[in-house]
């Protein structure tokens, strides 16, 4: 079977040469391609690039204009791809190429994705943390029990990749959406290294945009063809709530007592409002997915190899 590896990359000119000797050293006897996507970097990465590719036939170079994230660059290596199985790695050395292997012989057992596990992180206390808390709530919620959603050393089959989608930033959720999608999932222990090179691209801004996110990826997930079980929920508990309120209100108005300047009666008023357009909302989101359903051939439903 043919690997390819797909690198994503920015401003980390100090590590590739490196990586593309212990990436070299690792696929040696293997019918290999290597692919570099140069995500807009800054630095000397794409010269240093151009210098590996012209020496080596196996490595590949895709280059942007400007920086347009991991996700797109992820995309487009999986695009040009041509290999059975698709290993990712991030080019700052940290993750060790000579796991590659242990990936590539967890997928030829059955898995269709294997994703790696950083056990033992090499990171500063102010990343560890808070990946630690991000990998559980999305284990809790998704219901797949992953360690570490977000190492970039994964092993795909060609077929995982062909069926999904990489857009924004959901490269962190593919094995969520791959397991959705009905693949076998599967993890690895890895080695981790510090880093040695460049500087890290994390910050405080992934935290937000995971967690938006992690919500997409849930609604995608369990709500894409049953849209009015979500907003339902919402407007049975908002217009529950409203009912109770109003009925309350309406006691206590009988009774002799004016509420007609209390502010709890303009919020039970809003909240039976808000619980009807919560249902208005799903019902037409039902409407909408009728309607994609009816237009959608039978075959879109079955794995690639069972298509009708």
């Amino acid at each position: 079977m043919k690997i390819s590896v797909v690198a994503p990359l920015y401003d980390e000119e100090g590590s590739l040469k490196e990586l593309h000797r212990e990436l070299s050293e690792v696929l040696q006897g293997r019918e290999y391609e290597i692919i570099f996507v140069n995500d807009g970097s800054r630095d000397h990465s794409l010269e240093i690039l151009r210098e590996i590719a012209a020496d080596d036939s196996h490595a590949g170079i895709i280059s942007f204009r400007r920086n347009r994230g991991k996700s797109a660059a992820m995309a487009s290596g999986f695009r040009e791809a041509k290999g059975d199985i698709l290993i990712t790695i991030d080019a700052d050395l940290q993750d060790d190429p000579h796991e590659i292997p242990n990936l590539i012989k967890k997928i030829e057992e059955g898995f269709d994705l294997v994703s790696g596990w950083k056990r033992k992180r090499r990171d500063p206390i102010s990343k560890t943390i808070p990946s630690r808390l991000f990998n559980w709530v999305t284990a809790k919620l998704t219901g797949i029990p992953l360690h570490d959603f977000n190492c970039g050393l994964k092993a795909y089959k060609r077929e995982v990749v062909e069926n999904l989608d990489v857009y924004g930033e959901m490269h962190r959720y593919l094995p969520v959406l791959a397991k959705y999608a009905g693949f076998k999932i599967g993890e690895v222990s890895v080695h981790h290294r510090p880093r040695l090179h460049g500087r890290t691209k994390f910050g405080v801004s992934r935290f937000l945009h995971g967690f938006l996110d992690l919500l997409t990826v849930l609604f995608i997930t369990r709500y894409t063809l049953r849209p009015l079980h979500l907003f339902g929920s919402f407007g049975i508990v908002t217009l529950f709530l409203g009912i109770a309120i109003c009925a309350y209100l309406s006691v206590i108005w009988f009774m002799g007592t004016p509420i007609g300047s209390r502010p709890l009666f303009f919020l039970g008023i809003l909240l039976i409002l808000l619980g009807v357009q919560f249902f208005s909302i799903g019902l037409l989101g039902e409407m909408i997915t009728r309607s994609s359903i009816k237009e959608t051939p039978a075959s879109e439903y079955l794995p690639p190899k069972q298509k009708l």
